[in-house]
């Protein structure tokens, strides 16, 4: 008897999507996707096999002709692809003889009978503060890398074939790079304006909305919409007494342009109150300290627009302020060859998260099973010499393919989807992105001034100070406010009876992060961007995952007032 090839796909607003293709009974599996829906509104079904092979598109940008991921279907194959950049996440599963697939790690949950955390993604997340793909933090299910696609066929024999992921293409150095700065400046000046400018065919007199930090991608981004007669309102943060402001920059860069500036309050109560519906809407867990500030502002932006701009993806592109200790390395390396710390192992100390301090952070029975797990593998594609030989497009390409692709880009998209925004991100123009392996390495870093052909080739079109000025990252006091505002709450999230009942981290590891004494790395903003990534874990595991908060106990020091605490310390 043949077996007939069942699918199905629900979809929202373009925006999230859930489906199934193999064999299984077709009542069943269209009621287990009924029960996967639960928290999706206004979706539609379809059980048809389309006409063109087009089972289903998402665009981060909501521009049909940038579609960001796809799945393609035929009685006997099934195609998932996600695009270079990484803006859309993907997952899949395999139950039986049927492959699921969605946009959201949470629509794929109530499929298992018991999700289970998976523990490499767990390390890796310790190691990077995001889960490395094709991990996800959930056995048995995989993340969708950018830049591939995935086929499954099926056999004579009726069993599904998973065939090896096909690369859509490699970010590649050419082979006779451009030197002469005029014509690098021309040139970029031309494809800077080009990749604005296909991201606002649709927009016809509507305002945008610009997330504006007072650095310098955003800054380019908002003075091109100008440019092109777009009405702009810009967002910033504003952090309060706390930190490093950044929105005096913004504030400039508003003035210098012409347009309003909504400033966001993000202080630590408005964090605070936001951290939960911010982890729900990230999917996964994104460690990094900007995330609930990057959520109040999306939400603001909501009140006004539709479509949000950012700044996201120039750093990547334009070799930022963080590729530096990594030359500095490199030399080192190249004059001391006796040192037995390699390139990678350098790479990996510049995540500045838990990477070397297993022994320290696990429980024993979970160090024993991650103690094998090599996370220079996660690394070895992205800095294959072979497609860049020179360091500077090497740390170019591993930019874009880990911190971009696995973590910058899936988090913006996610959290615009969240408030029902379209997002774009002009950085991630692919004719603009391929150009930038045209270009020799002197012309990304002078000195040390970083991004120095970019900051050359908009230098007319903002104020000098905002091009030339020191790039810093987006100052999150963390550590401010773990050690005072949210002192006590520390003692709630990262509780040491429920740690111990969790069985992964060490009861007392929040406790010697925040005396400084795990180690000699973990000092000053450390402390808090450590705190933070546990922080994150425990909502996470909690509110996602569904895990059970269990055994508090008063045995810990987060009840004392920190002043008396730290006293005592002495």
């Amino acid at each position: 008897m043949d077996l007939e090839v069942n699918l199905g796909i629900a979809t929202s607003g373009g925006h999230q999507c859930i489906g199934y293709w193999g064999y299984g009974n077709p009542g069943t599996l269209a009621q287990l996707l009924k029960t996967s829906l639960r928290e999706i509104a206004n979706w539609e079904l379809s059980f048809q096999f389309p006409d063109d092979g087009v089972l289903a598109t998402i665009s981060a940008s909501g521009l049909e002709s940038n579609a960001d991921v796809w799945v393609k279907v035929s009685h006997d194959s099934l195609i998932l692809g996600r695009e270079s950049f990484g803006r859309v996440p993907f997952y899949w599963t395999q139950i039986d003889q049927v492959i699921w697939f969605a946009s959201r790690l949470q629509l794929l949950l109530p499929l298992l009978p018991s999700p289970q955390v998976n523990l490499e993604g767990l390390y890796g997340y310790s190691c990077f503060s995001y889960i490395p793909t094709p991990l996800s933090p959930v056995q048995g299910i995989i993340a969708l890398p950018a830049g591939r696609e995935q086929l499954w066929n099926i056999e004579p024999s009726g069993n599904l074939l998973r065939t090896q992921s096909h690369q859509l293409l490699e970010w590649q150095e050419a082979t006779a790079p451009i030197t002469d700065e005029q014509e690098a400046i021309a040139g970029l000046q031309t494809l800077l304006k080009n990749a604005v400018e296909r991201q606002i065919t649709d927009i016809k007199g509507e305002t945008v909305g610009v997330l504006l930090s007072g650095g310098l991608d955003s800054s380019i981004i908002a003075a091109l919409l100008v440019h092109f007669g777009i009405k702009v309102q810009a967002y910033t943060l504003d952090f309060g007494d706390s930190g490093i402001p950044e929105y005096p920059y913004a504030e400039q860069v508003a003035q210098h342009l012409g347009i309003p500036l909504v400033k966001v309050d993000a202080t630590p109560k408005t964090i605070r109150a936001n951290l939960i519906p911010t982890i729900k809407a990230l999917d996964l867990p994104f460690g990094d300290g900007v995330t609930v500030p990057l959520f109040l502002l999306h939400r603001a932006a909501n009140q006004d627009t539709r479509i949000i701009f950012n700044g996201e993806g120039g750093d990547q592109l334009f070799a930022g302020w963080t590729n530096k200790p990594l030359i500095a390395a490199s030399v080192y390396q190249a004059e001391h060859p006796e040192n037995n710390q390699s390139f990678v192992d350098h790479y990996l100390q510049t995540f500045h998260r838990l990477w070397g301090f297993e022994a320290q952070i696990f429980q024993s029975p979970i160090y024993a099973q991650i103690k094998d797990i090599n996370p220079r593998e996660w690394l070895s594609r992205e800095l294959d010499q072979t497609f860049t030989p020179s360091l500077l497009h090497r740390l170019r390409r591993a930019s874009l393919m880990l911190k971009g692709a696995q973590n910058i880009h899936p988090r913006a998209t996610n959290l615009a989807f969240a408030h029902g925004l379209q997002v774009r991100s002009p950085f991630c123009d692919l004719p603009l992105a391929q150009w930038t392996f045209s270009l020799s390495g002197d012309l990304f870093l002078q000195g040390a001034c970083e991004k120095y052909i970019l900051k050359r080739a908009v230098d007319s079109w903002l104020p000098t100070e905002i091009v030339w000025r020191q790039k810093r990252g987006m100052g999150v006091p963390l550590t401010s406010w773990c050690l005072k505002e949210w002192w006590h709450l520390l003692g709630i999230w990262l509780n040491s009876g429920t740690l111990e009942a969790e069985g992964r981290w060490q009861s007392d590891l929040p406790t010697r992060i925040a005396r400084g004494n795990l180690g000699g790395t973990i000092w000053g903003r450390r402390i808090g961007e450590i705190l933070w990534l546990l922080i994150v874990w425990q909502v996470w595991r909690s509110q996602v995952l569904g895990e059970p908060i269990e055994n508090r106990s008063w045995n810990q020091p987060f009840w004392i007032p920190y002043p008396l605490w730290k006293y005592f310390q002495q």
